[in-house]
C-alpha cells in the first residue's frame, strides 16, 4: 500500500510532470485567447470546447494525484495556497450551470501561469523584493500625491483663465499633471502658457478666453515639476526596489537550504568514502 503513494509523490515531483503541467497551462491561456476571435469560434467552436473540457479534466486529474500522493494525508494538500488557489479554480470551472459565466472560469485558469514563480528563483527574488518594498514605495507615493496636489492647485491659480482644459479646476489638473508625469505631452503644455492660449491654440479653442502668455513663469512650473515629479521620484521607486532585490538575494544566500534528496546522499556517502581513506592512509603510515 505504501508503493503507490510513493510513486504518485515521484511523479507529481518530476520536472517531466511539473513540464507537462506547465504546457497544458499554456495550452489553456491559448484557448481562452482563441475564443476571443468570433470567425474562429463560428469554424471551430466545437474543437476549441473539446479542448477546453480536455485541458479542464487533465487539470482535475492533476489535483487528484497531487492529493493522492500525500496518502494517507490527503488534506495536507490543503496546507499551501498554492494548492487551494488551483483547487477554487478547477472546482469553479467544474460547477455546473455557470452559463456566461463559464468565461470568467476559463479566464481564472489563466492566473494558474502564477505557478511558474515558484520554479524560477529569479522571480521569487523580484515578487520577494517588490511585496519588502511595498512600505517604503507607499511613503514615496504619499510624497508623491503631496507634490500632485500642491503643483495642481497652483496650476490652476497661474494657468486656469489661459488654459481651463488643463488647469480649469482641480481635478483636471490633476489629471494633467499626472499624464505629466509619464513625459506624454508636456511640452504643447508648456507651450500654451508660454505663448498663450492665442497663439498656441487649445485642443478645444473656445475655452481660450483671457489668453495670457507667462514665460518665465511657465517655465520654472513645469521644468520643476518634470525634474521633481519623473526623475528624482521615480529614481526613488527605483532604488528603493533595486535595495529590496539585494537584501532578498542575500537572504535567499544565507537561508538556503542544503541539498536533499539522492544529492545530499550522494555528497554524504562521498564524504565518508574520503574519511575512510584519510582513516585507511593513517593506518598505512603506522605500519610502516
Amino acid at each position: 500500500m505504501s508503493a503507490t503513494p510513493n510513486a504518485l509523490a515521484r511523479l507529481v515531483e518530476s520536472a517531466s510532470f511539473n513540464r507537462f503541467v506547465t504546457a497544458i497551462i499554456l495550452l489553456a491561456a491559448l484557448l481562452v485567447g482563441l475564443e476571443t476571435y468570433p470567425p474562429l469560434m463560428e469554424r471551430y467552436g466545437p474543437t476549441l470546447e473539446g479542448l477546453n473540457d480536455l485541458v479542464l479534466a487533465i487539470f482535475a486529474i492533476e489535483v487528484l494525484l497531487r492529493m493522492a500522493a500525500l496518502w494517507p494525508r490527503p488534506l495536507r494538500y490543503f496546507q499551501s495556497g498554492w494548492n487551494v488557489f488551483d483547487f477554487a479554480i478547477v472546482a469553479v470551472s467544474l460547477l455546473p450551470g455557470l452559463g456566461s459565466y463559464a468565461v470568467v472560469a476559463r479566464l481564472l485558469r489563466l492566473l494558474r501561469a502564477l505557478r511558474l514563480i515558484r520554479t524560477l528563483p529569479d522571480l521569487q527574488i523580484i515578487l520577494g523584493a517588490l511585496l519588502r518594498s511595498i512600505p517604503s514605495i507607499g511613503y514615496v507615493l504619499l510624497l508623491m500625491m503631496l507634490l500632485l496636489y500642491v503643483y495642481a492647485v497652483a496650476g490652476v491659480f497661474l494657468f486656469g483663465p489661459n488654459d481651463p482644459f488643463h488647469f480649469g479646476n482641480l481635478h483636471t489638473a490633476l489629471l494633467t499633471l499626472f499624464s505629466i508625469l509619464t513625459l506624454e505631452g508636456w511640452v504643447d503644455v508648456l507651450r500654451i502658457q508660454y505663448f498663450g492660449c492665442e497663439r498656441f491654440e487649445l485642443p478645444d479653442p473656445s475655452l481660450c478666453t483671457q489668453p495670457v502668455a507667462q514665460p518665465l513663469v511657465s517655465t520654472l512650473y513645469m521644468v520643476s515639476f518634470v525634474l521633481l515629479g519623473t526623475l528624482v521620484f521615480l529614481n526613488l521607486l527605483v532604488g528603493i526596489i533595486v535595495n529590496s532585490m539585494d537584501e532578498m538575494r542575500k537572504s535567499l544566500q544565507e537561508h538556503r537550504v542544503p541539498p536533499s534528496g539522492l544529492e545530499g546522499q550522494l555528497e554524504e556517502v562521498q564524504a565518508r568514502l574520503r574519511e575512510a581513506q584519510a582513516l585507511l592512509s593513517s593506518l598505512q603510515g603506522q605500519q610502516k
